[in-house]
């Protein structure tokens, strides 16, 4: 079976990337710089997953979104720079069960699609374990740069006046220290 991926993304630098990760986790896919060519795109290729970029150059994405699913069904994860309350309750009322922001981790967004798929990525002997993302510490003493804050990844490298011990594990996971 063919798990197709279409990239609806005017970023061409990002779609490019996002293509030839999702390649890497044998996904086929495709890719649409506007929201015209990615509904042609989606009826030709009838995929699986569509990323899709809130802000097109022709249209908005939910656009593209109403277009394609009145003639057929796939699941959808968008993507935007624009992470507002509006976008997401819309979002939700379109059922979009997945939103990333921009940045967001490649493996965020592999993790999305097989999520939609019904796949569950198996671990490859050759993965390296810098490879994917992290998202809880085991203890206080490893660190990583990025934590959620409210849907969004964010750096957690918070610069502070004086080197107090941080107060509680809250505060040590939001600082990096």
């Amino acid at each position: 079976m063919v798990n197709r991926v279409l990239v609806v993304d005017d970023e061409q630098t990002l779609a490019q990337n996002l293509q030839a990760y999702l390649q890497a986790q044998g996904l086929e896919v495709h890719l649409a710089h506007d929201g015209t060519s990615g509904i042609e795109q989606a009826e030709k290729l009838a995929p699986d997953v569509i990323v899709l970029d809130y802000r097109l150059p022709d249209m908005e994405g939910f656009q593209v979104l109403e277009t394609v699913r009145s003639h057929r069904q796939c699941h959808f994860v968008l993507i935007t720079a624009h992470p507002t309350v509006e976008v997401r309750e819309r979002a939700a009322e379109l059922g979009v069960s997945h939103v990333l922001f921009k940045p967001f981790p490649l493996m965020e967004l592999a993790r999305a699609i097989f999520d939609l798929m019904g796949i569950e990525r198996q671990r490859r002997a050759t993965d390296s374990p810098a490879e994917g993302f992290v998202e809880r510490r085991q203890n206080r003493n490893d660190a990583f740069p990025l934590q959620l804050y409210d849907g969004s990844w964010v750096l957690a490298d918070r610069r502070r006046n004086g080197a107090r011990p941080p107060e509680s594990d809250d505060e040590q996971l939001l600082t990096g220290e």
